[in-house]
């Protein structure tokens, strides 16, 4: 794969183009069409569904650190795929999304649940302990089995690092319909998302229904996360950092927040992948490894600015 991803990057926009409009079957157009472009797709949809995930979830809470990686979402997801390999030998990625879905929709309402039992009800500090208080148990119960069964390691070990690279054509395309659907969801809510970030007793206020406003944002998170994990992995930090970043210059709308960030989402881990291709030439690094070194400086910085405000 390091030999792969060196020779790739030699070669030129034109023979890119011509790979993929007439390719002539050279060793460079295989590659280009059955290793480059679905792994550039992969890092493409991948980051547009966590970052719209995170902006979705970050209205909806009212709070700022919310993430799918934060509040447990992705440690659901994670901790389901690897159960369902170990207790049912699930070895097709193919059947990754089903369980990831399953993981995600649970932790989502065991985190909701357990930040409104808190003092003071669902308010973004009881929600985010919640969700880091559930991940460290997901994860530890996670690295257990993983201990445990070294065949279930071998299997999954670079996919739960959070990885784009391997990725066919046939496995997007039976994701891509959930993740089509989270996706229209969450930009049809984002005049409703406006709205509540307000607050929900202003939102109320003016006639809106902030149940069912919850119960879809909740769906269209799940769809969206889980559909990427079940793709490339847990992958944090995405959703974090971007819908952040696109609040610079889209303002408080959710209905510009929500598409600026697929499209910055997309562009982050596709950049991302590139520097993990490049750091430790010929040999390269998970995604999932390098956007951490980019979103916990920023996650630092959100909480120190919690702390002062």
């Amino acid at each position: 794969m390091a030999s792969v991803a060196l020779g790739v990057a030699e070669i030129g926009p034109g023979e890119v183009y011509q790979a993929l409009v007439a390719p002539n079957g050279s060793t460079e157009h295989l590659i280009i069409r059955t290793v480059r472009v679905p792994r550039s797709f992969t890092a493409l949809l991948v980051g547009s569904a966590v970052a719209i995930a995170g902006a979705i979830m970050q209205g909806l809470t009212r709070n700022p650190l919310a993430d799918p990686g934060i509040l447990g979402i992705h440690a659901g997801a994670a901790f389901a795929v690897v159960a369902s390999i170990f207790l049912g030998e699930v070895t097709s990625p193919a059947l990754y999304a089903g369980f990831a879905w399953v993981g995600a929709a649970i932790a989502a309402v065991t985190v909701y649940g357990l930040g409104s039992l808190g003092r003071g009800g669902l308010t973004p500090l009881n929600l985010t302990i919640a969700g880091a208080a559930l991940t460290t148990l997901l994860s530890s119960l996670t690295t257990g089995i993983l201990i445990v069964s070294q065949r279930t390691l071998e299997e999954i070990r670079f996919w739960l690092a959070g990885s784009v690279a391997g990725r066919d054509i046939g496995l997007l395309v039976q994701v891509l319909p959930y993740l089509a659907v989270g996706l229209l969801l969450g930009l049809a809510l984002g005049k409703q998302l406006t709205t509540l970030s307000l607050g929900e007793a202003t939102a109320q206020a003016l006639g809106q229904n902030t149940l069912g406003v919850k119960c879809m944002a909740a769906v269209s998170v799940v769809l969206l996360a889980g559909g990427a994990v079940a793709i490339a992995g847990p992958i944090g930090f995405v959703g974090l950092i971007v819908p952040h970043m696109t609040r610079f210059w889209a303002g408080a709308d959710y209905r510009w927040i929500l598409p600026y960030s697929a499209i910055v989402g997309a562009i982050v881990l596709l950049v991302a992948d590139i520097a993990a291709r490049l750091i430790i030439q010929p040999q390269e690094l998970p995604v999932g490894i390098v956007m951490p070194l980019l979103g916990a400086p920023f996650f630092v910085y959100l909480v120190r600015a919690q702390v002062r405000r």
